[in-house]
């Protein structure tokens, strides 16, 4: 298993992790359950523990695939752009995740003021999450993004290795 598996393996969970936090602590604040947002809470935390291997893999996967047919440079340098970005956000909204969790245990008054902004950091890190995905998934995925491949089908074998059936319309 190389850093570009380790790496694919990894990286739904920070995504899908901060997804859910957003959507446990949307609940928590309808449902008024302390119970709930620090359910959420919780999720942060996970979220932001898994994005550090995440985030280490990314160099490693780059060495992997940037030498690759049809992967383009500007697709890679997008993708560490924005996972840069999510990396000090993440760790961010884990570390304030840490502290009204802190708080909701001990002052109902500061975890009060907390909460709101662990909510609005948590968007503003969905948003990029999103982008790091989208952008990650340009790399390898031609059918977003609009991202061709060039190969040459004209080859036997054709791009699968597979021998072409010529069709006879009689």
């Amino acid at each position: 298993m190389n850093q570009a598996h380790v790496h694919l393996l990894l990286t739904h969970l920070p995504i899908v992790g901060s997804l859910l936090g957003v959507l446990a602590l949307l609940a928590g604040f309808a449902f008024r359950s302390e119970p709930v947002k620090r359910t959420a809470l919780g999720l942060f935390l996970f979220a932001a523990l898994a994005a550090i291997p995440t985030f280490l893999t990314g160099e490693g996967a780059e060495e992997v695939v940037e030498n690759l047919p049809g992967v383009q440079e500007n697709l890679i340098g997008r993708h560490e752009d924005m996972a840069s970005l999510f990396i000090w956000l993440i760790s961010g909204l884990g570390l304030l995740s840490l502290a009204t969790l802190a708080a909701s245990f001990k002052s109902n008054s500061i975890s009060k003021a907390l909460y709101p902004v662990t909510l609005v950091v948590s968007l503003a890190t969905m948003g990029v999450a999103t982008q790091v995905g989208a952008t990650g998934g340009q790399i390898r995925h031609t059918e977003i993004g609009g991202a061709t491949v060039q190969a040459d089908a004209s080859q036997e074998g054709g791009v699968y290795g597979e021998e072409r059936e010529e069709r006879d319309e009689d």
